[in-house]
């Protein structure tokens, strides 16, 4: 003989029938939240009077040098790092009108850097009417080749010791014209990295020698300068590039490690041995 199911039994049969959502598995060995506990000390003080010499120094870093690989790791390229946090507001970056940091972007400002938006007429087939449609062209990660870097190496007297501060870390994009044809390489923003050096100490560095459980955050990479880069400008009267009084050529590296070495050779002439 057929039985009737009480219905409070049938809506608990219901609801145990339904998919119970899985949590994520774990793709490590364990959990690792300790880099994004870090924090940065800050820059020991330095008195006005003990900066005996300073030169301000502008530098390119190029990703597709082999050392600066870790630039453009496929899951976290730096460039990502930045304009998230960036368009996010938890990033301050600044307008490149200079390079001195005095106009602060919003976050609209910076959303219209990364993507643009076009207009382009189309004609349907069969009825032959114009249409209208927009097209939204975001900054591609990848496409960043290059970045600026703006940097004020000093001698302290009170430490007795030659001492670099990175200012500044600007973005470079590429610029082309209609049919496709490379026009200029245009800075994107300024970020001032004083300011940035917490996010950065919060993100993992992919290391070249293979060691995937490696500690170092960009604030390292960069305070280590475990980059490698040329120098484009130095602080001079008429505020020029190098390219501007070489022609380009070999010479313009040549007179870039002219200028690195000058510095080392201003401490080292210092000394007495």
């Amino acid at each position: 003989m057929l039985q009737a199911q009480d219905p409070e039994e049938i809506e608990v049969q219901t609801e145990a029938s339904e998919p119970v959502e899985a949590e994520t598995p774990l793709d490590d060995v364990v959990r690792k939240e300790t880099m994004g506990e870090r924090r940065v000390l800050d820059y020991q003080p330095v008195r006005e009077s003990d900066i005996v010499w300073e030169k301000r120094i502008w530098r390119v870093i190029d990703v597709r040098e082999k050392m600066n690989l870790p630039f453009v790791y496929p899951e976290e390229p730096f460039f990502k790092i930045i304009a998230e946090a960036a368009l996010k507001g938890d990033l301050p970056v600044y307008s490149t009108e200079d390079d001195k940091f005095t106009r602060l972007l919003s976050t609209d400002d910076v959303a219209g850097y990364l993507s643009k938006t076009d207009t382009t007429t189309t004609f349907d087939p069969e009825t032959y009417e114009e249409k209208i449609t927009v097209i939204r062209n975001d900054v591609d990660y990848n496409n960043v080749k290059r970045f600026r870097v703006k940097e004020i190496w000093f001698f302290d007297k009170e430490t007795s010791t030659m001492q670099v501060r990175i200012m500044g870390i600007a973005p470079m994009i590429d610029e082309y014209d209609n049919n496709g044809n490379f026009r200029f390489e245009r800075p994107l923003f300024w970020v001032y990295y004083p300011a940035a050096r917490e996010l950065f100490a919060r993100h993992r560095v992919f290391t070249m020698g293979g060691n995937t459980n490696a500690t170092i955050s960009w604030e390292d990479f960069f305070e280590m300068r475990y980059f490698a880069s040329y120098i484009y400008k130095e602080s001079n009267v008429y505020d020029r590039k190098i390219e501007e009084y070489i022609p380009p050529s070999v010479d313009m590296l040549m007179e870039s490690e002219k200028i690195k070495n000058d510095i080392f050779n201003w401490e080292h002439d210092l000394w007495q041995y």
